[in-house]
């Protein structure tokens, strides 16, 4: 970064309940915090991989890093991420949906340097290419730097029903990553409407990621949430008086915010925002489904810990995630026998049996958990 540049800080969005990864997500071990794709935790992958985006070396990296979290899972956040000061853990004393926390953070960095620019991410996510990931990164940054609020869009590999898409502007030539212009975003669609949006070429995946200067977010959210930006001023008038002051308005005006997503709230509304093209292995793990694509397979498909017998069985997904203790050594055999296409997971106090096809609807799970009043299971 040279000396006329703005830092680039990184908030990461470290709420949600991932009730689609159950048994092994529970409400004080969301999804971020699992090691669903490779050995540490999806929040430390997602951290790691934008250190160099923040400049300045490895520690003045971590203390761009913001985490936006909620009180109960401070403590395994924490854990999880023991690099990030405590300073830099934005704790949400209620959930009010992506706005106000984007906003809260923007409001937070701008009152040190309203010009720095802000990447706000996903903590859940996976990216197979990460040098491509940042490489698309820096042309969002360098968009956002010239004063446009923006997007990354992912280049969308078939007609998927479960994201919305981001209608762009047709490239001029300028290269595969160079921004476009936003023309609109769309609710999920159908699988008609979702294959039309991929034939034409012009429709991008929201991925969730954002990345505008510190007071350009501040201004748009004026502009278009006005009550929000009222309770942001009144936050930042009671930190102008200390952090004790600063954390009190913050429990009192925080849980009156309106609750609203960012895209909602702001980004439909932003004249001459802008959307980077990404093509770098991403995938937003939505279920056990993407768990198994991207995990380790035998040559039948299968992904399962050593030790597993599986016979006449292919395109299974064992997951063993039973605590052990004791030093005593485990002889406990899964297998699986003449089955394909399923999920298994096992912990301590559960375990899930889904085929595969069927992996979003685990969520049912939990809420007929909660229905019959079995919410430490949940």
């Amino acid at each position: 970064m040279s000396s006329t540049e703005t830092p680039v800080h990184v908030l990461i969005l470290a709420g949600g309940a991932g009730t689609r990864f159950w048994p092994a997500s529970r409400a004080a071990r969301p999804k971020q915090l699992l090691p669903l794709v490779g050995g540490e935790p999806l929040i430390a992958a997602t951290a790691r991989r934008v250190l160099p985006l923040c400049a300045g070396g490895e520690s003045a990296g971590w203390e761009r890093i913001w985490i936006a979290t909620g009180q109960h899972l401070v403590a395994p956040t924490r854990a999880a991420l023991p690099e990030v000061s405590e300073r830099r853990l934005l704790v949400e004393p209620t959930p009010r949906n992506t706005a106000p926390c984007i906003g809260w953070a923007a409001a937070t960095i701008a009152r040190d340097d309203p010009e720095a620019v802000v990447v706000v991410l996903p903590s859940d996510h996976h990216i197979a290419d990460v040098p491509r990931f940042l490489e698309v990164l820096q042309a969002a940054v360098a968009s956002a730097r010239g004063g446009a609020i923006t997007t990354v869009g992912i280049r969308p590999t078939h007609p998927e029903t479960g994201f919305g898409y981001i209608e762009a502007e047709e490239a001029a030539g300028a290269g595969s990553a160079a921004p476009r212009r936003v023309l609109r975003f769309v609710e999920k669609p159908s699988r008609e409407r979702a294959a039309e949006f991929v034939a034409s070429g012009r429709f991008l995946w929201n991925a969730g990621m954002f990345i505008f200067r510190a007071g350009d977010m501040r201004a748009a959210i004026r502009a278009h949430l006005p009550a929000l930006a009222e309770g942001l001023d009144e936050i930042d008038r009671a930190a102008a008086l200390g952090a004790a002051a600063e954390e009190e308005a913050v429990l009192r005006v925080f849980p009156r915010l309106p609750a609203v997503s960012i895209d909602h709230g702001v980004m439909e509304h932003v004249d001459g925002l802008a959307v980077v093209p990404g093509d770098f292995g991403w995938s937003d793990l939505g279920s056990w489904q993407s768990a198994w694509e991207l995990a380790e397979k035998d040559e039948r498909g299968n992904s399962a810990p050593a030790g597993s017998v599986l016979v006449d069985a292919q395109g299974n997904h064992l997951v063993d995630l039973r605590a052990r203790g004791g030093g005593a050594p485990d002889d406990r055999v899964i297998a699986l026998v003449g089955v394909e296409g399923l999920v298994v997971v096992e912990t301590d106090d559960a375990l899930l049996i889904v085929p595969r096809d069927r992996a979003q609807d685990v969520k049912h799970v939990v809420d007929a958990l909660k229905a019959r009043g079995r919410g430490r299971h949940t």
